[in-house]
């Protein structure tokens, strides 16, 4: 007998490198042991046509959603809300909105993301934390620089230009700010240019594929995240799943990761806020020891194990009641917090 078939529709492909693909990847990972997975931009009638599709953000995926689920009624659609859709577009946007009441379950990244659902979408709504595995910290050579890294491609909902600001503000012996990321806005690329021009301790990096970023985060004294809207940022795992703590921006998608209680939060916007976190974590080590504390503590939430777990629970949930009736249900709300 076949193996169930599930297609992931990622706005992104393996090019862009960006959180998208890092989920569509993971979860293909993670679930072709049971099923034949494949991913795509899109679904349209015509195409193959899958036991489950799996639609990454709700606006850039809707057209697909919409497809499939008007030639399939009978067939049930999972939709990951991911970042900028949760945060923006299902306020904002029709397209967005009518994802949501498509869908026969929905995935938020973090638990603050179900404050964004009105009742009828939360019913649906399940928490699966994102994962990565997990790596030893890197052992500082003496007399190493102090490296902090803001990692994210340089566009406006990440402001990277609150780091680049943050940058004029510091000037602590050893330290260095490198910054990761394609330029996806020609004012940003001037702007990043613009500071290594005028900060030394600044560098950019450009893009790099994703082992050498982690590398390069593992090395860090810490990292920095100045977005706006994130519906749960892979970064920040990497960054707590190899020991290196967060500074991170004040905002609920950051805060449904980090924790209430976190030390390491900045006001969105405040380069000077940012510029005292980095250089107090540099040069005050209990507090640099109480980050990477806290950050310890939820390490377990984002294992690959943890992660696997839940996604395949909530697949074969949905499936499950297709291969016995023939037809799809919507599950009830779980709490996987």
């Amino acid at each position: 007998m076949a193996r169930p078939s599930i297609f992931i529709a990622s706005p992104a492909s393996a090019r862009e490198n960006n959180g998208n693909w890092q989920t569509a990847s993971r979860w293909r990972r993670f679930l072709q042991r049971d099923y034949r997975v494949a991913i795509g931009a899109g679904w349209q009638p015509g195409d193959a046509v899958p036991d489950l599709l799996v639609a990454l953000h709700a606006r850039r995926s809707a057209a697909a959603l919409a497809a499939f689920k008007a030639a399939h009624p009978d067939r049930p659609a999972l939709l990951v809300l991911t970042g900028t859709d949760l945060y923006r577009d299902i306020h904002a946007d029709a397209a967005a909105r009518a994802s949501l009441a498509l869908a026969d379950a929905i995935v938020v990244l973090q638990p603050r993301g179900l404050d964004e659902l009105d009742a009828a979408a939360r019913a649906k709504a399940h928490v699966i934390y994102q994962s990565a595995p997990s790596l030893r910290p890197a052992v500082p050579r003496r007399g190493a620089a102090l490296d902090v890294a803001m990692v994210g491609h340089l566009r406006e909902e990440k402001d990277p230009l609150t780091f680049m600001r943050a940058a004029h503000r510091l000037a602590v012996p050893g330290l260095r700010l490198l910054h990761v990321g394609r330029a996806l806005d020609e004012s940003l690329d001037t702007a990043a240019r613009e500071t290594m021009a005028q900060v030394p301790a600044y560098r950019w990096l450009g893009a790099l594929p994703h082992a050498p970023a982690r590398r390069l985060l593992r090395r860090c004294h810490a990292m920095a995240i100045a977005s706006r809207m994130e519906g749960g940022a892979n970064v920040i795992i990497e960054a707590v799943t190899c020991g290196v703590p967060v500074l991170a921006s004040d905002i609920p998608g950051n805060r449904g990761m980090l924790g209430e209680d976190y030390l390491g939060y900045f006001a969105p916007g405040d380069a000077a806020a940012l510029a005292h976190l980095i250089e107090r974590s540099s040069l005050d080590a209990r507090f640099h020891a109480r980050l990477v504390r806290q950050c310890a503590a939820r390490a377990r939430l984002f294992t690959p194990r943890r992660e696997q777990a839940r996604l395949v629970d909530l697949v074969d949930n949905l499936l499950l009641p297709r291969a016995l009736h023939g037809g799809a249900r919507n599950l009830t709300n779980e709490s996987d917090a």
